[in-house]
């Protein structure tokens, strides 16, 4: 979605976090936000902390409400639309006051989501309607919804590609790498943008951990090895960037990218490719009808690897929206979350895949089902030591620091080699694994 940058949450920070929310948090811990029986006895007023401040300010949230209204007559919603979400937010939920739903932050560790947020029943019941619950079930119980899922896959303008003579999507990295140099040679556009200084696309790249092997225990191994291993998932996704920033085939000075002013870019054609999710093309074919382009000309094709003949595309979910465990108001507030993930149209108004197990493919992946392109649901049941050892080593697989590092080593503005840069983030990984006992 409209996502933002997401800041770095020190293991201090960390810590008080886990610590916060002593008073009513404290005594809450282990609530429930049960589910309304009688849609017209919820009453109450909730604020709903939210990272789409687009569609805040442009109204659509308010009409979300007044929709949810329809069955809901007694909740009234107020939104309150964060730019800095994940920094924002850190901060607020060092008190009670964190909204009544919010989207879980990235900083919070999965084992403290009691803490801080209401249960909205068991795995066993959710997972039989629902995606990705495995995401945020602690001990059996699942404390958050997200209302799309999202498949990463390069962005990429038709027109520009096939002007440089490419019509079909690369196999491999060296055949992407080929790509891109035709689009350099061929055309004016940049060939690959990184959105370096907004940092949290830089965090995109993490997805091609099991699209890449086309593996759904990734995250397990993850947890047990080491990421950056030859041939290991985010070794060859690491080593695509540095080669196409390394290879002249990014923008001149990452350090001047702009995240909004590189949608009607890419849909003009100046922009070639990025590397994001399916979340992204609907914003970019509103660009391109703003800049009076033709939004057909928007492509989404997966990372260029296959497994006996095939591509493949992890399924994750987005921010996940969760109960906050003080509210004075958890029904009103279960009410939405479960309104917005059945019933608005939210997941199909941005071309997502439905959390709903039974829901059709957006389209969006048509083009990934025509062409057999395998979505792959990842077993999260070691996520969240994943999420410990990342925290520990200070490696930041989901932060954007090792990858602008990443990216500031591949075009000379920091010393060192790349073998020696991976080798570097395993032996971070591998310490900070060991010392947890992992």
């Amino acid at each position: 979605m409209n996502r933002r940058k997401v800041l770095a949450g020190s293991i201090a920070t960390l810590a008080l976090l886990a610590s916060a929310c002593t008073g009513t948090g404290g005594s809450a811990e282990g609530a429930d936000a049960e589910a309304p029986d009688d849609p017209s006895e919820v009453k109450g007023s909730i604020t709903v902390l939210t990272h789409r401040t687009d569609l805040v300010q442009d109204g659509t949230m308010k009409k979300y409400a007044a929709e949810f209204n329809k069955t809901y007559p007694g909740v009234e919603v107020e939104f309150d639309g964060l730019t800095d979400y994940e920094g924002e937010v850190k901060i607020r939920m060092n008190t009670e006051n964190y909204g009544d739903v919010l989207m879980i932050p990235a900083v919070i560790e999965k084992k403290d989501y009691p803490k801080f947020f209401a249960s909205l029943g068991t795995k066993a019941e959710r997972g039989a309607k629902y995606r990705f619950t495995d995401y945020s079930t602690v001990d059996g119980k699942v404390y958050g919804q997200s209302p799309v899922g999202v498949v990463p896959g390069f962005i990429y303008n038709k027109k520009v590609w096939s002007r440089a003579g490419v019509t079909d999507w690369p196999t491999t990295p060296a055949e992407f790498l080929d790509d891109l140099r035709a689009i350099k040679s061929k055309t004016d556009a940049v060939p690959y943008y990184t959105n370096f200084k907004d940092m949290w696309p830089l965090t995109q790249w993490t997805n091609v951990n099991g699209s890449v092997g086309c593996d759904t225990g990734a995250t397990t191994e993850l947890a047990e090895g080491d990421p950056w291993a030859e041939g290991a998932d985010l070794r060859v996704g690491d080593t695509l960037l540095h080669d196409i920033v390394g290879g002249g085939l990014a923008e001149k000075d990452p350090t001047t990218t702009n995240w909004e002013g590189s949608k009607p870019k890419l849909a003009k054609g100046e922009i070639a490719t990025m590397w994001l999710g399916s979340w992204a093309v609907v914003q970019m074919r509103d660009a391109a009808k703003q800049a009076g382009t033709d939004p057909a000309d928007i492509g989404f094709m997966p990372f260029p690897a296959q497994k006996d003949g095939a591509f493949c595309a992890v399924t994750s979910p987005d921010y996940q929206q969760a109960v906050n465990v003080n509210s004075d108001h958890k029904e009103a507030a279960r009410a939405w979350i479960d309104w917005f993930t059945d019933e608005s149209g939210y997941a199909a108004a941005n071309l997502a895949l439905s959390p709903l197990k039974d829901a059709p493919l957006p389209d969006v992946l048509q083009p990934y089902e025509e062409k057999g392109v395998k979505l792959i649901d990842l077993d999260d049941s070691k996520g969240a030591e994943v999420k410990s050892i990342d925290n520990r080593s200070e490696v930041g697989i989901y932060k954007p620091d090792y990858r602008q590092e990443l990216v500031d080593l591949a075009r000379g503005a920091r010393g060192g080699g790349l073998d020696d840069f991976l080798a570097d983030l395993g032996e971070r990984w591998a310490e900070a694994r060991n010392s947890l006992g992992s």
